[in-house]
């Protein structure tokens, strides 16, 4: 590979927390506050794997267009489809598997136009496919890059023990919502009136 095992781990862990971000300021935008997202730490797993699982398996559009570069258009639109098609998969597969355990509904998507299942929705799923591609395509490599000239044991030590803590709470955080069968809900910080809300655990 062309990076490091250690180099793609803390990856997982950068492009984590830029989820945990990006969900928030939807929240913000749309609904006017943020919360812990289910979690304890300020990392959303799924992004991490997801995004850097995406870049092993089929590589950025970059790569696609040193394959076929008379087809400019036609490759970006293609990574475009997709990862809308990932994306949707995705949606619906984790959206199932947690009603299914925790009998929660994690998400619902039935208020917006074209939605399939309450899981996924034409403009959520070109939403995230739109980012995933504009990440891959410009922030992705320069991040593994500099992720990479890390001293070695700094990088080892980083990367491993930010996993064994996002596994961690990930772990603990659908622990709480299999036994609860419901949110995780810790805080909530409202935007408009300035208020913040500390939620007691039930375990």
């Amino acid at each position: 590979m062309k990076y490091t095992t250690a180099a793609y781990l803390l990856t997982v862990t950068i492009i984590s927390f830029l989820g945990y971000c990006v969900e928030n300021i939807w929240l913000a935008v749309t609904q006017q506050y943020i919360n812990n997202r289910n979690m304890y730490l300020p990392f959303l797993l799924g992004y991490g794997l997801t995004v850097v699982g995406i870049y092993l398996i089929f590589g950025t559009p970059k790569k696609w267009l040193r394959r076929k570069p008379a087809n400019k258009y036609a490759i970006y639109f293609a990574y475009f489809l997709l990862m809308m098609i990932l994306v949707s998969i995705g949606e619906i597969l984790l959206g199932k598997t947690v009603e299914y355990f925790c009998e929660i509904t994690y998400w619902n998507y039935e208020k917006l136009p074209f939605h399939l299942t309450k899981y996924t929705s034409l403009p959520t799923s070109m939403g995230f496919a739109g980012i995933i591609e504009f990440f891959m395509e410009y922030l992705m490599e320069p991040i593994l890059s500099k992720v990479q000239q890390l001293p070695k044991t700094t990088l080892q030590i980083l990367a491993v023990g930010f996993i064994i803590l996002l596994v961690g709470d990930f772990v603990v955080s659908f622990r709480s919502m299999y036994l609860n069968k419901r949110p995780n809900y810790l805080w909530k910080y409202e935007i408009t009136q300035n208020h913040f809300i500390r939620y007691h655990s039930i375990e």
